[in-house]
C-alpha cells in the first residue's frame, strides 16, 4: 500500500483521537455491556444490543486510524523550504477574480479536508491547479460549477 500525506496536525490530532478511544470509549462501553449482561436475559435487552454495537463503531473506528496512521507519510510544512511556493501543507489565501471576495484555505490530506474549516484536500481539483504556484499567480480550473480563476495572494507555511 502505498503512502498516504498527512500534516503534522493531522497526524496528532488522529493520535489523540486513537488515545480516547482506547483508554476511555472502549472501557465505558465494555462497562456498559457488562452492566447490561447483569439485567438478564441479552435477546429483548437494548441497552446490551446498543452497546454491542457502539463497541463495534470503537472497535471499527480504531482499526481504521491505526491504519492510516500506519500508511501516513507525516509532512510538517514547517520544517520545508518551500521558496514561496504552493505545496501540501501551505496555507494559502486566494482571490476571486470574478467577484474580488478572498478565501484561505490550507491544503492538507484526504482524510482531514473539512471544507467548512478552509482544509482543503490535495486531490481536489483548486488544491491540483495551484500546487507548485506562486503568490501573485493566476490560477484557472474546472470547479463543479464550472471554470474559475483565481489569484494567488498569500503563501503561508504554518
Amino acid at each position: 500500500m502505498s503512502k498516504v500525506p498527512l500534516t503534522a496536525a493531522g497526524a496528532e490530532a488522529l493520535r489523540e483521537e486513537l488515545t480516547d478511544l482506547k483508554s476511555n470509549q472502549r472501557p465505558r462501553v465494555i462497562q456498559a455491556i457488562a452492566e447490561a449482561r447483569e439485567h438478564g436475559d441479552l435477546k429483548e435487552n437494548a441497552e446490551y444490543h446498543a452497546a454491542r454495537e457502539q463497541q463495534s463503531f470503537i472497535e471499527g473506528r480504531i482499526k481504521d486510524i491505526e491504519g492510516k496512521l500506519s500508511n501516513a507519510q507525516v509532512i510538517d510544512v514547517t520544517q520545508m523550504n518551500a521558496d514561496g511556493k504552493v505545496i501540501f501543507g501551505a496555507t494559502v489565501e486566494l482571490t476571486d477574480l470574478d467577484d474580488d471576495k478572498s478565501v484561505t484555505y490550507k491544503i492538507v490530506g484526504e482524510d482531514e479536508a473539512d471544507i467548512k474549516q478552509g482544509l482543503i484536500s490535495y486531490s481536489s481539483p483548486l488544491a491540483r491547479a495551484i500546487i507548485g504556484k506562486s503568490e501573485g499567480d493566476d490560477v484557472e480550473f474546472e470547479a463543479p460549477g464550472g471554470m474559475r480563476e483565481y489569484e494567488i495572494g498569500s503563501v503561508t507555511y504554518i
